[in-house]
């Protein structure tokens, strides 16, 4: 079954909302210039709230691999997610200060976005239309993709079941897609699982 992935969650009460529906994700966002952004504190917080089955995923956008790394061997974090300009050099020297599992977001404007997806060293790769967007990109690009991927990019309750139908892929995030005025939405969170598994009807 398509994993799930709760990104941006921010609050105590979205927290109870997710050990409620148990995504095998969480996403706390560290990227300073997003709205959702977290402090370290913060998410520490947040994960000593979290169930023990969902891992914490904590992205980043032009920090050091010494502060992920920091988060990561500390507990804040089970996983990185990579949402900047890191490039091959960067994803080496994390793995030499972590045995942590690395995720790496790539922008789909073109195939050619595909072919470096496909050929990066990280655990696993992120699909979306640009860093918090909100917006489908073209999914026929990925049809063909030969590893798995977490999709990402304007996906809602609405939507994610068709997107599973036609790319399988390996887990779906969403962040924009389940929120209301900003902040995570209990509702929208519930129909985005629901959806997930099959539980509502098209």
């Amino acid at each position: 079954m398509t994993k799930i992935k709760l990104c941006g969650l921010s609050r105590p009460c979205d927290i109870e909302v997710a050990n409620s529906l148990e995504p095998e994700y969480v996403g706390f966002v560290f990227a300073p210039k997003s709205k959702r952004y977290l402090s370290p504190e913060k998410a520490k917080e947040l994960k000593s709230l979290l169930s023990e089955q969902i891992q914490a995923v904590g992205v980043f956008a032009g920090e050091t691999p010494e502060n992920i790394a920091l988060l990561l061997g500390g507990g804040v974090i089970d996983i990185a997610q990579l949402h900047g300009d890191e490039d091959e050099e960067f994803i080496a020297n994390l793995r030499t200060l972590t045995d942590k599992p690395i995720i790496k977001a790539f922008r789909v404007e073109s195939e050619k976005d595909i072919e470096k997806a496909s050929s990066s060293s990280a655990d696993f790769i992120l699909l979306d239309s640009g860093a918090g967007t909100g917006i489908t990109f073209n999914w026929q690009y990925i049809k063909n993709i030969q590893r798995p991927y977490f999709l990402a990019g304007g996906l809602d309750s609405e939507n994610v079941q068709a997107a599973i139908k036609q790319l399988a892929p390996f887990a779906v995030d969403v962040s924009s897609g389940i929120e209301t005025d900003g902040l995570k939405d209990r509702q929208k969170m519930k129909a985005f699982a629901a959806a997930v598994r099959k539980e509502v009807k098209l």
